[in-house]
């Protein structure tokens, strides 16, 4: 699935291959599959590179990809800018409808 969002002028491009944050996270780019064990290993790779990330795109991406596993942190613990919270809302709004769609 390629899907992320970034703010870029007032505008919102997409540019990220989930499945390749999955795998680098994960082992794997089938969650599905994974032991629990796995699974926590990889929610913490997950949450310590977020931390760590200074790259707002990159980070951007990682905070999409916890949002879809449900384990995202709320907008003002992730992000100082206003432009990245509201390009996340937009984000979420977005995944959810597809959600709803399938």
């Amino acid at each position: 699935m390629l899907c992320a969002l970034r703010p870029q002028r007032n505008k919102v491009t997409f540019h990220m291959d989930f499945d390749r944050l999955v795998e680098q996270f994960f082992g794997t780019p089938d969650i599905d599959m994974l032991s629990p064990e796995q699974l926590v290993a990889g929610t913490e790779r997950l949450r310590l590179q977020f931390g760590l990330e200074r790259d707002g795109g990159r980070r951007f991406a990682l905070w999409s990809l916890m949002y879809m596993l449900g384990m995202a942190p709320d907008l003002e613990t992730a992000f100082e800018d206003e432009e990245d919270r509201e390009a996340a809302r937009e984000f979420m709004d977005m995944a959810d409808r597809e959600i709803e769609e399938d």
